[in-house]
């Protein structure tokens, strides 16, 4: 085991990760590594920034149905502006506050900010070329996005009178002037910029328009039954004599802006939770701006008093765009009906196992546990089966269920109220700080409330963001707990677009954890709570986790090759990464998928070498967490709900639960086994910081790992079907006789 050497030692050889990096590999005799150093962890934002080029890759690759690329497009814009939201934000709020703290990796606030915002500005111009070649392909196929001058007479004449009809009484002008302060400008929203004066005067005004995207109008204006589309910025900038007549129009300057969505409060002395999280939502609305988005032709006069009436940097906080702003709202065209143009729907099976004509508790009573893989199998008919079934269920006494996002109108607050109403004691802990759907938490809460659910909202000062049901059945031996606990969130919509893992098990120790879990939840108590098979956060995962990864580097100096499996979204969290690197150093092999950020860097001589770390991005958002231990054959898998960052194993609830021996650890280990395997849909990051795929010259057609995992779902259904038609004829053939 090699100790953290602290760097104010005196007399200590030390090496960065640039000497590192350029170190012989003969031997020589190799120099301690100070695992303080800020140069061998790669920093957050910028490792996530990567991850975004990842995404915007997908829209540029030619192998992908070209509404699908437009997708990714509209995906990776969305992701940008919530990391202004959040991340930048965040950093501005500690800048202004004059916050000089280092991270892990070096970076003051202030250089975070710098060094991020040049990134994006690289991110732009590949964007930006992206973006040009998808309009060019898209005319390929008959969809056209065009200037308005571009129309013909009549074609403008039909989409005028169609503004005016539609989208004019929605429409506000305010002016700018001395008896008209600058108006308030929401965040995301488009925004006209109108310079204009009265006939024969000299004098400039200014006005601002919002442009009413979402508001009952679409951003792309159809011409007709066509595929051929106009911005709705520019039919209003081609008719604003209808919003100022009989004024003169000197220019009209489109921008956008975007918000601090990080308003958060300390909950440690709020009386009322929920009053607390109301109040910051309204706070966010009225945030510091920390960007403004231009076009190129805004002048530099317009361009300076923007930022000063917004209160931002010119330099730093204003972004030219060269081409479409808001690019979230490509989604719109992606919606077409043309499904040569995407990829084949993807359909989830019903988990084979589950029967339909069997209780479903009676079928994970007889199994022990079920492994279950969404999206490739059914959402629907396994979790929300599971709640209706314990809802209608006469012999279940009672559901406690964790709800970080759900959807507010899904059959599971249905189900959920339905069980409540049929007399059943039902608990659900919500968790109204989940980033953005704060409100649709806090609706979804107060309508279970109204119908006589218990609901909870956590543990004071943590969030939490565990995904756990337990459902309490009367069977015939006496009281049973069903466990459900899974790595992603209890909503309906992602579930079929995210790439997650959960159980359904039947087991005494599982339940008694799960039962002290929501013990925990509801009264926030703490004291002498013991769990077997759990390990929650904070209390006890962060320090199994970093046990574990020991006992591994103990065994392989005992003679027995170390294996270490890491899948999660990020790996943020310090005291895991210098683990990480310490098995390296001492042999262990240590393999991790990591969607988005990672502190980690590979491929380190004398530190990491024995490190790789992949990234899948494909068809379905990667986000399930499995940890595993090869541990000299008594192996360990865990799944959960848990990061390897230091927000979920120190301030969050989280949990992770063993894989129990058998067909499910198979399963799981398969799921492993084709993501680190994928030759088409993975990248590798490398020691530079750089990731690259792992076979650039893939083929179209050519199944990445989601694709592989898609057809083994059908596979295990169609073995399964066999199997029962086989017993079926076999017992058919027995009654004959």
């Amino acid at each position: 085991m090699i100790d953290f050497i602290d760097s104010e030692q005196d007399g200590e050889m030390h090496m960065t990760a640039a000497g590192i990096a350029s170190a012989g590999t003969g031997e020589e005799t190799v120099p301690k590594i100070d695992l303080n150093d800020p140069s061998l962890y790669f920093n957050r934002e910028l490792s996530w920034l990567k991850f975004n080029d990842r995404v915007l890759f997908q829209a540029s690759d030619k192998r992908k149905p070209l509404l699908e690329r437009l997708k990714f497009l509209a995906i990776a814009g969305s992701n940008l502006d919530e990391f202004f939201m959040k991340r930048i934000g965040g950093f501005k709020q500690l800048v202004a506050a004059n916050v000089q703290e280092t991270t892990v990796d070096g970076r003051t606030p202030q250089q975070q900010v710098d060094e991020c915002c040049e990134a994006v500005q690289n991110y732009f111009r590949r964007k930006e070329k992206v973006f040009d070649d998808l309009l060019a392909d898209l005319v390929k196929e008959g969809i056209e996005l065009l200037h308005y001058v571009e129309l013909s007479d009549e074609e403008q004449s039909v989409l005028r009178d169609d503004f005016y009809d539609n989208i004019f009484p929605l429409v506000t002008p305010q002016s700018v002037d001395p008896a008209h302060p600058f108006p308030f400008i929401s965040n995301l929203s488009l925004n006209l910029l109108v310079s204009l004066r009265y006939p024969g005067e000299k004098e400039e005004a200014l006005a601002r328009v919002k442009v009413p995207v979402g508001a009952g109008a679409n951003r792309f204006q159809q011409i007709g039954d066509s595929h051929r589309f106009v911005l709705l910025e520019e039919v209003m900038e081609h008719n604003l004599d209808l919003l100022f007549p009989g004024m003169e129009i000197l220019s009209c300057e489109l921008f956008r802006v975007t918000r601090n969505a990080n308003t958060s409060k300390e909950e440690e002395h709020a009386d009322d939770l929920m009053e607390m999280i109301e109040t910051a939502l309204h706070h966010r609305k009225f945030a510091p701006i920390v960007r403004i988005q231009i076009e190129p032709d805004m002048g530099p006069q317009h361009r300076g008093r923007l930022a000063s009436e917004l209160g931002l940097d010119e330099e730093r906080d204003v972004f030219v765009s060269h081409c479409m702003l808001g690019l979230r709202d490509l989604w719109e065209l992606y919606r077409l009906e043309l499904p040569e143009l995407k990829e084949v729907p993807h359909h989830p099976i019903d988990h084979p196992q589950l029967s339909k004509d069997r209780n479903i508790f009676h079928v994970i009573r007889d199994q022990k546990a079920i492994l279950l893989q969404h999206p490739y199998e059914s959402f629907s008919s396994s979790v929300e089966r599971f709640l209706y079934e314990a809802a209608t269920d006469p012999k279940v006494r009672g559901i406690k269920m964790t709800l970080y996002r759900t959807d507010p109108d899904s059959r599971i607050i249905d189900y959920l109220i339905r069980a409540a109403q049929n007399g059943k004691q039902v608990a659900a802990v919500v968790e109204l700080k989940a980033s953005f759907d704060e409100q649709a938490n806090i609706k979804l809460a107060s309508r279970m409330e109204e119908a006589g659910v218990h609901v909870t909202y956590g543990v004071v000062g943590l969030k939490t963001h565990a995904k756990v049901i337990l459902v309490i059945r009367q069977d015939y031996k006496g009281l049973r707990r069903y466990v459900h606990v899974g790595t992603g969130n209890y909503h309906p919509g992602t579930a079929r677009l995210y790439s997650d893992l959960g159980m359904f098990l039947y087991d005494k120790a599982v339940g008694r954890d799960a039962t002290e879990l929501f013990n925990y939840l509801t009264t926030g108590f703490t004291p002498k709570r013991s769990y077997s098979q759990m390990l929650p956060a904070p209390k006890i995962l962060k320090r199994a986790l970093l046990d574990k990864v020991e006992r591994e580097i103990t065994v392989h100096q005992g003679g027995q090759p170390g294996l270490i499996r890491m899948k999660m979204n990020a790996l943020e969290d310090i005291d895991i990464a210098r683990a990480i690197y310490q098995a390296s150093q001492a042999g262990v092999k240590v393999e991790l998928l990591v969607r988005d950020s990672c502190r980690v860097r590979p491929g380190l001589p004398g530190l990491s070498e024995n490190v790789r770390v992949l990234s899948i991005v494909g068809q379905f958002l990667e986000h399930a967490r499995v940890f595993y231990f090869r541990n000299g054959g008594e192996e360990e898998f865990l799944i959960g709900s848990a990061d390897a960052m230091k927000r979920n194993l120190e301030h969050r609830v989280e949990t992770l639960v063993p894989v129990p021996e058998g067909p499910l650890r198979e399963q799981v280990r398969e799921f492993l086994d084709l993501q680190f395997d994928d030759r088409v849909t993975a990248w590798e990051l490398h020691a530079d910081g750089e990731y690259k795929l792992v076979n650039p010259s893939a083929r179209k057609g050519q199944d990445g790992c989601q694709e592989k995992l898609i057809k083994l779902a059908d596979k295990r259904q169609h073995e399964v079907q066999r199997l029962r038609k086989r017993k079926s004829r076999q017992a058919g053939e027995r009654n004959l006789k």
